[in-house]
């Protein structure tokens, strides 16, 4: 049996193709798919009732199911959802009051072998990467299940998108061409893997790197992220300043500020002299508690004190809206996992 989910539109031809069908009944079904979000085939109403039935007998449009749904007083929804192999992962759903962007967040694996102290997916460990296939299916059980046309996807779920770098390029090549969603649209967040940022430099990818820095000095990233042994900050700075050369492209500085760790007067000096020389603008987080450590969330006046002083540098300084805090979707709470 077929899956549909995940599948090109010249794949979907060859199935058509052994039905005797012709190439038209398979853009139909591509669009039935992606841009209309069906469950069933049953749903595919402008294809003849016979040929449903000869369809279904090979072919089914999804084999992920929904476990848990939840629904933040904000609006934010995460879902957690079940693969046929039992494992599950975490996508999650924000919108925002004043803009009509729908942002799906998805997740490249199953665990997480980077394992940062602050965030709660790595306590699992690693299990598997997930196929392009399993991270399309998020956004189409978004779609699915909300009635809504995701607008914007970044790879800051569970997992290191760059350790499975083969299947998000291809989710990525799926989302612009099958769901429609520009270049621009879609962001790739990384902790620092050097080889594939270099590779992403050569490939010229137009959408969106984003660096989770989280830190101003090698001291303070290093008991942040075990990543920094391996790939410490001046060699990144390297590739950073490659991957703007080849491409032009402005990176994206993920900053998580934890209370009197790194979002000090300090830190922010610091953070300033790393980043003079390269092409970013910084998006500052407020650290999201999670279990097992004792970090702490910034004050509103640290927060906004180490904003001016970022941009006192010339960058342009946002801080991240917090999003489904209530029930774990925010930066650094997906576990995957039914507790």
């Amino acid at each position: 049996m077929e899956v549909l989910s995940g599948l090109t539109l010249k794949e979907i031809e060859k199935i058509t193709d052994s039905l005797h069908a012709s190439k038209f009944r398979a853009r139909q079904i591509h669009n039935w798919i992606y841009l209309k979000s069906v469950s069933n085939i049953d749903e595919m109403t402008d294809l003849s009732l016979k040929f449903r039935e000869e369809f279904k007998k090979v072919a089914t449009v999804t084999d992920v199911k929904i476990k848990v749904k939840q629904v933040s007083n904000d609006g934010t929804i995460k879902y957690l959802l079940e693969y046929p192999d039992g494992e599950c992962v975490e996508t999650v759903l924000m919108r925002f009051d004043n803009r009509a962007n729908l942002t799906a967040c998805v997740s490249s694996q199953v665990g997480c072998a980077v394992n940062c102290s602050f965030c709660a997916t790595g306590k699992r460990g690693f299990i598997r990467n997930l196929t392009y296939k399993e991270i399309i299916e998020q956004v189409l059980t978004i779609q699915r299940d909300t009635g809504l046309k995701v607008t914007n996807v970044v790879f800051m779920g569970q997992g290191e998108p760059l350790l499975n770098l083969d299947n998000v390029l291809k989710a990525m090549e799926l989302f612009n061409d099958s769901f429609q969603i520009g270049a621009r649209r879609l962001t790739v967040s990384t902790s620092g893997i050097i080889p594939q940022i270099n590779a992403l430099a050569e490939n010229d990818m137009q959408s969106t790197l984003a660096i989770s820095l989280h830190a101003p000095n090698h001291e303070i990233r290093r008991k942040l992220m075990q990543i920094e042994d391996k790939y410490p900050m001046p060699e990144l700075k390297k590739a950073l300043k490659n991957y703007v050369a080849k491409t032009g492209r402005r990176i994206t500085i993920e900053y998580l500020l934890i209370k009197d760790l790194n979002d000090t007067i300090e830190s922010a000096r610091q953070l300033v002299e790393y980043l003079h020389d390269i092409k970013c603008n910084i998006n500052l987080i407020p650290y999201n508690p999670t279990e097992k450590n004792d970090y702490q969330k910034p004050s509103g006046n640290s927060i906004m004190r180490f904003k001016s002083l970022l941009e006192q540098s010339g960058k342009k300084v946002t801080v991240r809206l917090e999003r489904g805090a209530d029930i774990d979707a925010a930066c650094g709470q997906l576990r995957g996992k039914v507790n």
